[in-house]
């Protein structure tokens, strides 16, 4: 297992430099550069935005810019200079990434926990009135779009007299010290977002754990169980859960990214404070090395993901450690 895991980190070096090199050239051919908006202001001039652009290093050659911030990642962790925000890249990520995972975690937790056993119901009760039901709200969870379930659940929220929607605390609990009021405060703010993401995760996962169960529920060795007599639950959690989960294992590596690029407009809405709007910004204003960061951190964390589901997987089924 050292030695899979050993050279699975190794080859993620070569392709995570592909993929920065791709991902630089995508926003390179982007039309215009950073300088333009200079440009549509009458107090600036051609030279003034000119001189900007010798100061932003953007007068070099493209392969220049590239290799100029490759040499400062490899050696010293500098991802360069935010045009936008006047500020490291670093340190720019760092202020927002730290919320990011916190309601990226919060939203997985509540998908897999809600998802999971709705999926052994509707498999065990496929004919049955709940599991019809069940199955159609799955398909309104596919079927709206997060940022248009958060505007609903908004709206209800409003209707009923709350004023819990919009950022993660109120506005006497923004720059507030931790107590136990603002805790209680960040959880009456967080289950929206929660909620609002969460909603097309367990639609989607609930459909895949259905479908994994009822391919495993016609295979010999739960049909071996149940004549020899097995526990009901026994067949249930031992011998079928057991096998059908390992697809899903395989698929939340997948879901890693999305802690980037997966709740821009959500966060947009919801005025949350979470790296996805700064990915926005940053591509739609041509702040490139900004950019080119966040690509490659949503790169890096698909690469972790895959390495951690095929971890998980091994350790959920043994036979996988010996294929």
């Amino acid at each position: 297992m050292l030695s899979f895991i050993l050279r699975r980190v190794l080859g993620m070096l070569p392709t995570l430099l592909i993929i920065s090199a791709i991902c630089f050239l995508v926003i390179k051919l982007q039309p215009g550069s950073f300088t333009d908006q200079y440009l549509e202001d009458p107090r600036f001039t051609k030279e003034t935005a000119a001189a900007i652009a010798r100061q932003l290093g953007l007068d070099q050659p493209p392969v220049v810019q590239y290799f100029h911030w490759l040499a400062g990642v490899v050696t010293h962790f500098d991802f360069g200079y935010s045009f936008l925000q006047n500020r490291p890249v670093v340190t720019v990520i760092g202020e927002l990434l730290g919320w990011t995972v916190f309601i990226a975690f919060f939203t997985l937790v509540f998908s897999w926990l809600v998802a999971i056993p709705l999926g052994i119901y509707t498999a065990f009760n496929r004919h049955s009135v709940g599991s019809q039901i069940i199955g159609f709200l799955g398909y309104l969870g596919l079927a709206i779009p997060d940022f248009l379930a958060a505007l609903l659940i908004v709206a209800l929220v409003l209707r009923l007299g709350g004023t819990n929607v919009g950022g993660l605390f109120s506005p006497n609990f923004i720059d507030a010290p931790w107590s136990w009021a603002r805790v209680l405060d960040l959880l009456n703010h967080l289950w929206i977002p929660v909620l609002a993401v969460g909603l097309e995760g367990v639609a989607g996962l609930m459909r895949q754990m259905r479908a994994s169960m009822l391919d495993v529920l016609g295979q010999d060795y739960v049909r071996t169980a149940r004549a020899k007599g097995a526990r009901p639950q026994q067949v249930i959690w031992r011998h079928a859960v057991r096998n059908a989960i390992n697809p899903l294992i395989s698929l939340a590596g997948l879901s890693l990214p999305t802690l980037i690029s997966g709740t821009i407009i959500i966060s947009i809405v919801l005025n949350l404070p979470t790296i996805g709007p700064l990915l926005y910004d940053s591509l739609v204003n041509k702040d490139q090395y900004m950019a080119l960061t966040l690509l490659m951190m949503s790169a890096f964390l698909l690469l972790i993901g895959n390495l951690l589901s095929d971890i998980a997987l091994a350790w959920a089924d043994p036979r996988v450690r010996y294929a």
